[in-house]
């Protein structure tokens, strides 16, 4: 199956763009990012705290097969209601140092929208990192329950 989450990282340079499109308004893809029941649903993670509010932050727990707890953490500094999210991401207790995401929403239709996560890592080597993981291909079954969760709210 091909995998319709696209992520680009350019050699040499700080930063992954992540981008999807979504058989969803842009309204509801945005919502699926601020509110914590659905949050929890797509990410498959316990939401501990979410204020998208500007200057407001997140906390997110999951537990892997073997029973490890990991929390992931942040600062929202920027959300405007269907177009752009500023935040930080922070993968606590890793050697992966604090990133910087920008995520924009687009409407392209009055049913479709696209998501493009321009993610800014402290050095080439953490981004390189990171890509060692299976970073594409979480993201892009995260990103396919997305789209199943969300369809179920039109």
């Amino acid at each position: 199956m091909e995998q319709q989450t696209k992520v680009l990282a350019e050699d040499n340079k700080q930063e992954i763009k992540v981008i999807r499109e979504f058989n969803l308004p842009v309204e509801l893809l945005f919502k699926a990012y601020i509110e914590p029941e659905i949050v929890a649903q797509w990410m498959g993670t316990k939401v501990l705290k979410l204020d998208s509010a500007p200057h407001g932050s997140y906390r997110f727990e999951t537990t892997d097969p073997k029973g490890n707890k990991h929390l992931f953490s942040g600062t929202i500094h920027a959300c405007e209601p269907h177009q752009k999210i500023i935040r930080t991401f922070e993968m606590e207790g890793t050697p992966f140092p604090v990133q910087l995401e920008f995520l924009t929403f687009e409407s392209l239709s009055d049913e479709t929208s696209k998501l493009t996560m321009h993610m800014v890592y402290k050095s080439v080597a953490d981004r390189d990192n990171m890509l060692k993981l299976p970073f594409a291909q979480g993201i892009n079954m995260a990103h396919n329950r997305l789209q199943e969760i969300v369809n179920t709210l039109k």
